[in-house]
């Protein structure tokens, strides 16, 4: 038998199994789909030869999230970072880009470059204590509380109806308003600011990378890593109670509240069982998939240059289309969330052709294909794009709850992102990662510090079931 089990093979999964294959102990990890990745999964979705990733494409948060920079991936992955890290269209040919250089950002933002460098540079100064700050449970005394502070005054300017009190022209909010909509939530919003001023700082120091290869390869080094430190993985092994697991001495669970439930509702205490049916889930996304014969003719200069692009307008319409879906409905011009992969990594499509990955969000459990809003969305701010597309392949929020049994109702988040849910993660508690049975830890993105591919919630989830069960620090995990 195993000491460890973990079940599931997302990026927390797999963390939380490297964590602890390297302290020595033997690990086992069960995987209910074919392929390993859970939301780093790359697949030739619609023809040969051309790699989609089939949830994350763009890693800000992998190369900069302390799990990651201690495992050393950018000498296990071959990383491409763009020089422009996103960039947001406006009408009339327009656009506001965010380079990996906050000097050159604000230095094409027009009148308002002085203030988004005056926001934004005490954050990419201090992006380590940032990502610390943000990447830990919340409940606990910051290592730096002025960079804390700094940060948690930031978030509430442009978090509240003061956010565009620093302001006098549409490029700069509408810089801001793209990254903070990656939240999925009302705008403004505490809980968007703060994911949005975490994603820009890093855009500015350290960019927006693209995996060579795709997704996959960041779930390929983990695993690479558990085998050689004598960890097994089982794809193709559905989990449905805890009963069909090895009776390991602790056992780590990649999976959201609902998982939990269907696998120990039985077994738990009453008032973390109705803690757990009290968690609340997000709305969804519709992800729309692309083969193009060419390159997006983006009208604005700059915007094939960007590995990111947020399409939605200026602030006020992207606020309008986040705000409309938080009231249950599907906007007519949505946000979507656009990825170039094939502009930095020729090698994930044909000679001449390309690919390319939006999303766009919806209510929860939306069964609306999204594709015509989307493509016309495009074709507002890139012209010609409707007659470069080759083909298409569409995956609405209910089909991604089918894809992935944590993405409830579409939620990619494993969780609703407000500050209700950063704290109650899923529960509220100094180490929310623990459940209330003996060994049993949670360590999907519904536990701190929530979503992303960061690692970061296995790492936690590993680092106590090391302490409380094997009494063993956490090993170093760089390469060796």
């Amino acid at each position: 038998m195993p000491d460890v089990a973990v079940v599931g093979s997302g990026p927390n999964g797999l963390s939380a199994a490297a964590v602890m294959a390297r302290a020595g102990l033997s690990v086992e990890v069960f995987e209910a789909a074919p392929k390993i990745g859970g939301g780093t999964r790359t697949i030739e979705l619609m023809r040969p030869g051309y790699f989609h990733d089939v949830c994350s494409a763009v890693h800000p948060m992998a190369v900069a999230s302390p799990f990651f920079r201690a495992f050393e991936l950018p000498r296990r992955v071959e990383l491409v970072t763009p020089e422009i890290s996103f960039g947001s269209p406006l009408d009339g040919g327009r656009a506001a880009l965010a380079y990996r250089s906050l000097d050159r950002t604000a230095s094409e933002l027009g009148q308002d470059g002085p203030a988004y460098r005056r926001l934004m540079e005490p954050l990419v100064r201090h992006i380590d204590a940032v990502m610390d700050f943000t990447q830990n449970q919340l409940l606990r005394i910051p290592r730096n509380p002025l960079v804390a502070a700094v940060y948690g005054l930031r978030t509430m300017e442009q978090g509240t109806g003061l956010w565009n009190a620093r302001f006098r022209d549409e490029l700069a909010p509408a810089l801001l308003s793209g990254v903070a909509a990656h939240a999925i939530s009302h705008l403004p919003s505490l809980a968007a600011s703060g994911a949005g001023l975490m994603l820009g700082a890093l855009g500015h120091a350290g960019g927006w990378p693209i995996p060579r290869g795709g997704s996959a390869s960041i779930a390929e080094a983990l695993a690479d890593d558990i085998r050689a430190h004598g960890g097994a993985i089982h794809t193709d092994t559905p989990i449905d109670r805890l009963e069909q697991l090895p009776a390991a001495r602790a056992t780590l669970l990649d999976v959201a509240p609902a998982g939990l439930l269907g696998m120990a509702g039985h077994s738990l205490p009453a008032h973390y069982r109705r803690a757990l049916e009290r968690f609340r889930y997000g709305n969804g996304s519709c992800k729309v998939d692309f083969i193009l014969s060419g390159p997006v003719p983006w009208q604005a200069a700059g915007l094939s240059d960007a590995g990111t692009v947020h399409v939605g307008g200026t602030r006020a319409e992207l606020a309008r289309s986040e705000n409309e879906v938080s009231a249950g409905r599907h906007p007519e011009r949505p946000y979507v969330l656009v990825a170039q992969p094939s502009r930095f990594d020729a090698g994930r499509a044909p000679e001449g052709r390309h690919i390319l990955w939006t999303y766009c969000h919806v209510p929860s459990g939306s069964t609306k294909d999204m594709t015509s809003h989307v493509v016309a969305q495009l074709e507002r701010f890139a012209p010609g794009f409707r007659d470069l597309v080759v083909e298409s392949h569409a995956i609405t929020a209910a089909e991604l709850a089918d894809y992935n049994r944590n993405y409830i109702g579409g939620d990619f988040s494993a969780g609703v992102m407000d500050v209700r849910g950063l704290v109650q993660k899923p529960v509220v508690s100094p180490v929310p990662w623990r459940t209330p049975l003996l060994g049993v830890y949670l360590c999907s993105s519904s536990t701190p510090p929530g979503p992303g591919v960061t690692g970061m919630p296995g790492l936690h989830a590993a680092k106590y079931a090391l302490k409380d069960i094997f009494k063993l620090p956490v090993p170093d995990l760089g390469l060796s």
